[in-house]
């Protein structure tokens, strides 16, 4: 047995922050011992509450005991349709004097020899205006499972066929198909194929041979996790059904018996939905109803189940409508590397959080590809063996988690979609969202959609070592789009990140991270850079125990450079732009090793935020430098020598593409693309481009 890690304390995602980090009192517990046979990645860090807290945007320091709150909405954030027009202030941060000196109140503004805007710098209009959106587009932006039923895949010669309407008895031919894909499976030799004929089958299969499960051409096949539920009876406002004996485990956790933490960050239970652990489902005419935790509380859309009495109740009037609700826990546990499966879809499966998918993916050398999973009660996916392929393969409305993945070294994602997941609203800490990954190697995320989840985008987290974000698109998330934390080396390269309620990129005790030809914007901070005090050393969890004492899993940030990124306006629980902390006071911007240049910085407004950039100062003062304008930044750190900043017009479309005009300035502004970038976006070496390609 392996122990998982337990959730890690993470400073404010929002402000700055010149003391301990926000979770930095004595809050690790013991790891436990998981109940399953392979390693599971567990909560690793506690990540953004449903609090915001932000200190005041201006040009003075405000403490970390008087924050302004603000409340962050659970529904996704979605981009602006427009922007307002409104006059752009002339409010700027005051130039410093020749003779100001740094103070351990607030942050210091450093002397320089010019406040002068540099040539490069655009001129600033009187008025806020939405950019154009050109014609165009990303592979992006059409990622994820096409319908079920509209693959055409062949069916070869001595394929085993399996159809709701067969008989297990049968040889499984065309001619005579089988029921049940227990049964196809068992009939199958390795290496062999089963073809679903359309309609639903619903069972837990566990594959533990390498064969093809696919559909029959132009048919839809679903493992179906629900059955109808008839009988209903009018009892006052609701409806009852009695004898209902279906239970499920409720687990706060991701060992069998957890119960939810109590401190915030470590909660996986929002108070206002207390039955989210619950994996219990029930859906009337294909919507799903929510869970409610006694009779009195049932309303239309709702439902409540007695287990004292093997009740269930709706408050969905059921008269002529199909009502089902979930009776099996799992779909797939995938147990034979070399297993393929495609063309299938996969929905209303009930999950416990221990058991981590709907589908498991249990040995290496696995395919999925066209397959759609879909309303899990807690994660779609879990992924947790090497050499995995997550081909157009949609995760979808997936109560905690879309896809869960750790030990998956190489696991590549390609043109799917991750969308909609923590249905069931958990918080973001420790773990919801689209995708978070743990003690991982070689992570891929290229050409997909990870949006309109509740929690994080994407997030990397504990000893991942070589994450790449490519051309994707991570939008509308309630949290961090792209979240690299207590790991080693990342590459976020040509992605749309744009919409998220929290940070568009974090990156938190992570070393070696290439930032290049990103579109940020419409997110709260950015870009932030921060370390923290975590290290393998002073964890209980620490390395990746396959890999121990490794001398690149420092969790130091840096270096990280940042190249031809279009980044800016941000939301209101911003205060900078690009934003570099060091929380134990140790090293400067500089001695990370961030670099800066060839990017495009856009404020509606030189106050929107009043910094544009937050520099580290390391051990000089607990406060950092900040910087109100480009040309203060360039003239007091040399950074970003060649970028532009509009202050006053926006720039950027609401599908986040750049105006002409500053496109049109590449050629002196952008840096010229490495050839190891280019060959992972599929772009040429040497190209100058600002922000993502495709917009």
């Amino acid at each position: 047995m392996t122990r998982p890690p337990a959730p890690t304390p993470r400073p404010r995602h929002s402000a700055p922050r010149h003391s301990a980090p926000r979770h930095s009192s004595p809050r690790h517990r013991a790891p436990r011992r998981i109940t399953l046979s392979r390693p599971l990645l567990v909560a690793g860090c506690a990540a953004l509450a449903l609090t915001v807290t932000t200190p005041a945007l201006a040009g003075t320091w405000t403490s970390p005991g008087s924050p302004t709150t603000q409340t962050k909405s659970l529904k996704p954030p979605r981009p602006h349709r427009t922007l307002a027009t409104s006059t752009a202030t002339s409010t700027a941060t005051p130039t410093p004097t020749a003779t100001q000196t740094a103070s351990s109140t607030g942050p210091v503004v450093p002397s320089t020899t010019s406040t002068t805007t540099p040539s490069s710098t655009a001129t600033s209009s009187s008025t806020t205006t939405t950019a154009p959106a050109p014609a165009g587009g990303r592979a992006a932006d059409s990622a994820g499972a096409a319908a079920v039923g509209t693959a055409t895949y062949a069916v070869p010669a001595g394929a085993v066929v399996a159809s709701p309407s067969g008989d297990d008895a049968a040889a499984g031919t065309t001619s005579a198909p089988v029921r049940t894909i227990a049964r196809a499976l068992a009939l199958a030799p390795d290496g062999g194929t089963v073809v679903l004929r359309g309609g639903s089958y619903h069972e837990t299969v566990t594959i533990s041979r390498g064969v093809t499960l696919q559909n029959y051409p132009g048919e839809a096949a679903w493992l179906d996790g629900t059955r109808a539920v008839q009988g209903w009876v009018q009892d006052g406002s609701a409806w009852r059904v009695d004898g209902w004996t279906t239970r499920f485990d409720a687990s706060v956790g991701f060992s069998k018996g957890d119960v939810d933490g109590t401190s915030p960050g470590w909660q996986y239970l929002n108070p206002a939905h207390p039955m989210a652990a619950h994996p219990d489902q029930v859906f009337v005419d294909g919507s799903q109803l929510r869970q409610v935790a006694s009779r009195s509380a049932v309303v239309a859309g709702t439902f409540f189940l007695d287990e004292s009495t093997s009740q269930l109740y709706i408050g969905t009037d059921p008269s002529g409508r199909d009502v089902r609700a979930t009776t099996l826990a799992k779909a797939l546990n995938v147990r034979a590397s070399g297993t393929t499966i495609r063309g299938i879809g996969v929905r209303r499966y009930a999950p416990s959080i221990w058991q981590i998918g709907a589908v498991t993916v249990e040995q290496p050398q696995v395919r999925l590809e066209q397959v759609r999973i879909e309303d899990s009660a807690t994660i779609g996916l879990g992924v947790i063996a090497s050499d995995v392929v997550i081909d157009h393969t949609s995760v979808l409305r997936a109560g905690l988690l879309g896809v869960h993945a750790a030990t998956a070294d190489r696991i590549r994602v390609v043109s799917s979609r991750f969308d909609g997941n923590n249905w069931e609203q958990f918080n973001s800490a420790p773990v919801s969202g689209g995708m978070k990954a743990g003690r991982s190697r070689g992570v891929t995320v290229l050409d997909s959609s990870i949006s309109d989840n509740l929690g994080h985008g994407y997030w990397s987290d504990v000893s991942v070592y070589d994450t790449k974000i490519l051309n994707s698109n991570l939008d509308n998330n309630t949290a961090t789009g792209v979240f690299l934390e207590i790991s080693a080396r990342g590459t976020v390269a040509n992605n749309l990140i744009m919409g998220n309620g929290a940070e568009g990129i974090k990156v938190n005790n992570i070393s070696t991270v290439d930032i290049y030809n990103n579109t940020v914007v419409r997110n709260a901070r950015p870009i932030n850079i921060v370390q923290d005090s975590r290290t393998p050393a002073n964890t209980s969890y620490g390395d990746d125990y396959r890999y121990p004492n490794d001398p690149e899993m420092t969790w130091l940030v840096g270096p990280v450079t940042v190249r031809n990124n279009v980044i800016g306006l941000p939301n209101g629980n911003a205060n900078c732009v690009l934003c570099v902390e060091d929380y134990t006071h140790t090293r400067t911007a500089a001695q990370m090793g961030v670099t800066s240049n060839g990017n495009v910085f856009n404020r509606a407004s030189a106050t929107t935020p009043g910094w544009l950039t937050v520099w580290s100062r390391g051990a000089e003062a607990v406060n950092p430098y900040v910087f109100g304008t480009l040309g203060a930044f360039q003239s007091g750190t040399g950074q970003d020598a060649s970028s532009l900043d509009y202050d006053g017009s926006v720039v950027v479309s609401t599908t986040g593409a750049l105006t002409g005009t500053a496109q049109g300035q590449a050629g002196s502004v952008a840096a010229p693309l490495p050839s190891s970038i280019a060959t992972l976006i599929g772009q040429p070496a040497g190209a100058e481009h600002l922000g993502v390609w495709g917009r």
